[in-house]
């Protein structure tokens, strides 16, 4: 157990059983991609017949275990959704995306909390809250369900992530400073799964902040006196960065057909 120091956080998750915590997934989907080099949000480009974001709401889509997938988009996004079947209805779209994908997560969660407080079967604070990058989109439901099964019933939560296969070197100025040890080292990926009040409090004390410091789920919980569980993932649940990564996913996922 790893008992917060910031005591806002103490209740935000009540202690209903795990039997009852459900698991919700939340995409941020309102970044820009500006590394891409692509003319549009690199989440909407075409790879292997579709935009990169359906291939990654596909996987989650196709796991039973997540009662709902949320996609958390720009309040100005004007990309040409499909329509159903290819969007399922456990699918939820909510324009409330901010300039990071910090204030995109937390803008997500203020609004499903707010709304399950409402209404029972929304998200409430002890429920589980996976959120996955929409750019990750050979993500697979193995290492979904792997992450679920680690995490359900652990105090905190964890994400997937594997260690450090390579040499790790610090440079100054484009040169090599100092090679560093790779014991213990692991490179993050996701999805990232916490309970949704505890995520929600993590993130509302940094907010004010703009979130400074926050690269991830993980490091809004590490800022908040928790240690999360390392779940190994996979080397092809890789993020879309880089121009040469689309012609890697679209062969990784045509290789899957």
């Amino acid at each position: 157990m790893n008992p917060p120091p910031i005591a806002s956080l103490q209740n935000t998750a009540n202690t209903a059983p795990d039997a009852v915590s459900r698991c919700f997934a939340l995409v941020p989907c309102a970044g820009s991609g500006s590394r891409a080099g692509t003319a549009q949000p690199k989440q909407y480009e075409p790879i292997a017949g579709k935009s990169m974001v359906m291939h990654t709401l596909a996987a989650l889509g196709s796991v039973e275990r997540l009662s709902q997938v949320v996609v958390v988009v720009s309040p100005d996004d004007s990309h040409a959704w499909p329509q159903a079947p290819e969007w399922p209805a456990n699918f939820q779209r909510v324009a409330c995306g901010g300039a990071t994908r910090a204030e995109s997560v937390f803008n997500g969660l203020t609004q499903l909390l707010e709304e399950g407080r409402r209404n029972p079967k929304g998200v409430q604070a002890h429920d589980w809250i996976l959120v996955h990058d929409a750019a990750r989109c050979l993500i697979t439901a193995v290492e979904i369900n792997r992450l679920i099964d680690e995490c359900l019933h652990d105090d905190v939560g964890g994400l997937l992530a594997i260690p450090l296969p390579d040499t790790l070197k610090a440079a100054v100025n484009g040169r090599v400073s100092q090679t560093l040890p790779r014991q213990d080292k692991w490179l993050a990926q996701t999805p990232q799964m916490f309970r949704a009040g505890q995520l929600h409090a993590a993130l509302k004390a940094k907010a004010a902040d703009h979130f400074e410091g926050i690269t991830d789920e993980a490091s809004a919980m590490e800022m908040a006196g928790f240690s999360p569980k390392l779940v190994v993932g996979s080397p092809h649940n890789f993020k879309v960065t880089y121009p040469p990564d689309f012609a890697l996913a679209e062969d990784l996922l045509r290789s899957r057909k």
